[in-house]
């Protein structure tokens, strides 16, 4: 017994000493919150008997952050995490909270928790800034991963411009971004809605860190679906998916005036990686006017891009122009609505159907519900996709804001509804139902940039 028992604490010795020499660093003492400074809200944190952070709930602050004072690039964290099911949690990385940027506001990456039925923990959100990168909507198993009762393993790791983020041995977050490369960590109570939320805890404990020979740590198994959000490139990945750029950030290659052989030679400009259509007196395609992707035509196809608006701005993306039709303002197609909603009177015009002009909507035909908006002024990303099977989805900022399925007897019951009833949109091709179109970014007289133009043709 004696014998076994010397084993044993010689074992421990021993995995104690390989394990101080593995490169891993603890980022929590255990004891107390050196290293760490509070920053916005006020919600509590303290160091709990258990050998936890612990953060507790209140009732009428902001989100509130425990912040490393350290900075960190790249790195590989681990921590376990137990939250009260009532509330949402995240913990920051590669974060910062400056005077310049909106009065000291933490803004940056965060490993969101997320108890709800939504089940996104693991994902990626921007905090502050760009909002959404990464959801979990087309990630099952990743939404299936999270315990909302007992404690949870994270792991974020983030080598160069990629992060992963496993949850429970789950891969939740593949994401290829190089908006911050280096920042605080911070661990975050969120702002709270309900009185009866006030008073809730969410601990953390196991926190340990490493920053050197990552590549060789990377943990192995199947990966989420990659997401790359560097402007105007594609991955090694997208390239083997059959992803091609319709915008390469410097030129205007493949583009050119609707109904034109050239690209317009005013009205649009390349600044800073987008493509943006200048401001002129808010009519439709009357100043550089509407520009398609002339180099090639689509059938089924998954359509990504960015875009960003300015006060009170109207644009749109179509998809299945055909120009066999000449007409004074933009050319037919079905159209993404890109538009303020607040301010641009065109948010409460409609045919038929209340809010079918709105922003993500379906023009004039499905009004777009669920929104996820960045807001004016920030990047949002919108995806169309065209099935073979003629079923169509729009989404914006991770989130699908509707479907409908083209040349369906609902589908043209909305035409007949809409402002395209007329001949002169359903000669020679019902309006909507042409086999293959172009791509066209719409002039609306307002100032709207678009970049990271993508598109996979789906078989």
């Amino acid at each position: 017994m004696k014998a076994h028992l010397t084993f044993a604490v010689l074992a421990t010795l021993l995995f104690t000493a390989c394990r101080s020499n593995d490169g891993w660093k603890p980022l929590f003492n255990g004891k107390d919150l050196a290293g760490f400074i509070q920053l916005n809200g006020k919600a509590p944190f303290h160091a709990g008997e258990d050998g936890s952070i612990t953060g507790t709930s209140v009732a009428g602050q902001p989100n509130s952050f425990l912040a490393t004072e350290n900075s960190y690039a790249d790195f590989i964290l681990e921590f376990e995490t137990l939250c009260d099911p009532s509330l949402n949690s995240g913990v920051q990385f590669r974060s910062e909270s400056r005077p310049d940027y909106k009065d000291g506001r933490v803004h940056g990456y965060q490993c969101e928790i997320d108890p709800s039925d939504r089940a996104w923990s693991g994902g990626i959100y921007d905090e502050a800034r760009r909002g959404w990168l990464v959801t979990l909507t087309d990630n099952e198993p990743g939404r299936n991963a999270y315990n909302k009762t007992g404690w949870n393993a994270y792991r974020i790791e983030a080598i160069g411009n990629n992060i992963r983020i496993w949850l429970n041995g789950v891969n939740t977050a593949n994401l290829y971004d190089d908006e911050t490369l280096s920042g605080f960590i911070a661990f975050q109570v969120h702002q709270i809605g309900a009185p009866d939320q006030a008073g809730k805890e969410i601990k953390w404990r196991n926190i340990r860190i490493k920053t050197e020979n990552l590549e060789s740590e990377r943990m192995q198994g199947s990966l989420a679906p990659e997401v790359n959000r560097i402007p105007n490139t594609l991955s090694d990945k997208e390239k083997s998916e059959g992803w091609k750029l319709l915008f390469d950030g410097q030129t205007t290659a493949g583009w050119r005036g609707a109904h034109q052989e050239g690209f317009p030679t005013h009205g649009w400009k390349i600044e800073n990686g987008a493509l943006t259509v200048a401001k002129s007196d808010g009519a439709e395609s009357t100043n550089g006017g509407d520009i398609v992707y002339g180099a090639e035509d689509f059938a089924a196809f998954e359509l990504a891009f960015e875009f960003k608006l300015t006060e009170g701005a109207n644009s749109g993306v179509k998809y299945f122009v055909t120009e066999q039709e000449k007409q004074k303002g933009s050319a037919y197609g079905l159209e993404y609505q890109i538009l303020d909603d607040n301010l641009h009177p065109d948010a409460k015009l409609y045919t038929s159907i209340p809010g079918s002009r709105t922003l993500a909507s379906l023009y004039d035909l499905i009004k777009a519900e669920g929104k996820r908006f960045n807001g004016i002024g920030a990047w949002n990303q919108a995806v169309i996709k065209v099935y073979p099977d003629n079923h169509v989805e729009h989404w914006m900022n991770g989130v699908k804001n509707l479907e409908f399925e083209r040349g369906s007897d609902s589908f043209r019951q909305l035409v007949k509804g809409s402002k395209y009833a007329g001949e002169a949109y359903n000669v020679p091709i019902p309006f909507g139902e042409a086999p293959k179109g172009y791509i066209l970014l719409q002039d609306h007289g307002d100032e709207v940039s678009f970049r990271s133009i993508k598109i996979k043709e789906l078989n």
